[in-house]
């Protein structure tokens, strides 16, 4: 759940673990969809019987695909400074890719705060370290710090 802070109670959020979001399932038909977008056709991602052959035996979502997750999730698992109108992407200071996701895997986001800070008056960045989890795998799929920006 979205937790609203007010901006003077900043310091306090630091460090905070949101609860793990839902899972969603991966499907072959967004892996394909993804696919299609990014014009990555590979064939251990959307050709399933030439995937059973592959290294994983089936196809598997673009790592790509289970970052642009993250959107998805952080509705789940964010935090949002009151009074915050505009959420601008900021960028990455780590992405690791650890473990395939194959198809018809469920995925869910675990997230900590690692900081917030006002750049600005009015602007907070705020750096979430994010691991995607497989369900069933000891690995998660991927690890993030994810930096976006809030403008109140």
């Amino acid at each position: 759940m979205t937790q609203v802070i007010k901006a003077d109670a900043i310091a306090e959020y630091q460090g905070y673990t949101a609860e793990p979001t839902h899972w969603h399932t991966i499907t072959q038909e967004q892996i394909n969809q993804f696919a299609d977008c990014t014009l990555d056709h590979q064939f251990i991602h959307v050709d399933p019987e030439a995937a059973k052959n592959g290294p994983f035996g089936t196809t598997i979502a673009h790592g790509f695909l289970s970052l642009s997750m993250l959107s998805h999730f952080a509705e789940t698992y964010g935090t949002v400074i009151d009074g915050a109108h505009t959420f601008i992407n900021y960028g990455f200071d780590k992405i690791r890719f650890l473990t395939p996701v194959k198809v018809d895997s469920k995925i869910r986001a675990n997230a900590t705060i690692v900081s917030i800070d006002e750049k600005n008056p009015g602007q907070f960045v705020v750096k979430t370290s994010i691991a995607i989890e497989i369900e069933g795998e000891d690995k998660p799929a991927l690890i993030a710090e994810w930096v976006t920006m809030q403008i109140c």
